[in-house]
């Protein structure tokens, strides 16, 4: 299939009755449609024709949401850990630089440097204090300051 095809049969999913819906959904997920409504069933459909064209979730990714959801079924949370696993690479680009830092296993290493946290790496790229999770998109972390660290 290609785009056009996709676009042509994405915007005709708009002026599908239910009953065309119902069928659409049982040709791209080869099982009866659930009892939703039009609009949830028309975006799960377009999800079914994009992902068939442009690929569907890589297997790691399908693996953890596997394991998300095992997690809160077993106690109820299904966040990811708040810890970095040593080896993880972060990328940051900051006023047209790219910085990389490595994970080890106590603290971070920067620039051939070993640092106890991302706050002081990211102090050392902006030259101002930053919540280093923050600088580095790792929200999460940040109420738990620098994991590692």
């Amino acid at each position: 299939m290609t785009v056009s095809t996709l676009d042509d049969q994405l915007e005709g999913l708009e002026t599908m009755s239910p009953a065309q819906l119902r069928a659409e959904w049982r040709r791209i997920y080869k099982v009866s449609a659930p009892v939703i409504g039009a609009e949830l069933m028309r975006r799960a459909i377009a999800h079914g024709l994009q992902e068939r064209v442009h690929g569907g979730l890589a297997p790691a990714v399908v693996r953890e949401l596997d394991r998300m959801a095992k997690r809160l079924a077993r106690d109820g949370t299904c966040g990811n850990d708040r810890t970095l696993k040593p080896g993880t690479r972060l990328v940051r680009e900051w006023h047209g630089h790219t910085h990389h830092v490595l994970v080890l296993d106590q603290g971070f290493q920067f620039e051939d440097r070993a640092y106890r946290s991302l706050s002081q790496i990211a102090q050392a790229i902006t030259g101002a204090k930053w919540s280093g999770p923050r600088f580095f998109g790792l929200s999460q972390l940040d109420n738990a300051e620098d994991a590692n660290g």
